[in-house]
């Protein structure tokens, strides 16, 4: 016989949320891996019509002298990136808090290939009040890693969140 897991009252659940007030630069995650598929990039390069052929033409992509193979859209990395951090608990308990996307930077040390597997760490780097006393801005640094260890693309988030009421 199975033993379940009771879930949780909503009420319990409400108090498992994260504020402003609980995201102190230094805080930090990682979010489980994902595999990027040859069927990832023509699907992202049908839809958004990036047809460069350092991603789509495998022959074209060999001759590259820095790279040899095709390269994954910087940009299906960042969506990727995206998606990973939306699933974890952290993101969860913060999703309720979160306001608005104020920007994102982004930048790309190394390439990403076709195969590569990437988990995201996410940290807290920056915390500051704003003139409004029910809100605060926090900015994350996101960065992809591969199976290497290697850094392949990093991101500011820079988002409103809502403070703890008084």
């Amino acid at each position: 016989m199975q033993t379940f897991m009771q879930a949780p009252p909503p009420a319990e659940l409400a108090a498992l949320r994260y504020w402003w007030e609980d995201l102190k630069p230094g805080v930090a995650w990682r979010t489980s891996t994902r595999t990027i598929t040859e069927a990832d990039v023509v699907q992202f390069a049908t839809y958004s019509g990036d047809l460069n052929r350092a991603h789509v033409d495998a022959e074209y992509a060999a001759s590259l002298p820095m790279y040899g193979q095709r390269l994954v859209h910087g940009m299906l990395v960042l969506s990727y990136m995206a998606g990973l951090s939306t699933r974890t608990m952290a993101y969860q308990m913060l999703e309720p808090s979160l306001l608005g996307l104020l920007e994102v930077r982004c930048k790309f040390p190394a390439p990403t290939f076709i195969g590569d597997t990437i988990a995201v760490d996410i940290e807290v780097v920056e915390q500051k009040e704003t003139s409004k006393s029910e809100r605060g801005v926090v900015t994350f640094k996101r960065t992809a890693v591969n199976q290497r260890g290697q850094a392949v693309a990093e991101c500011l988030v820079t988002q409103l969140v809502s403070r703890r009421p008084s």
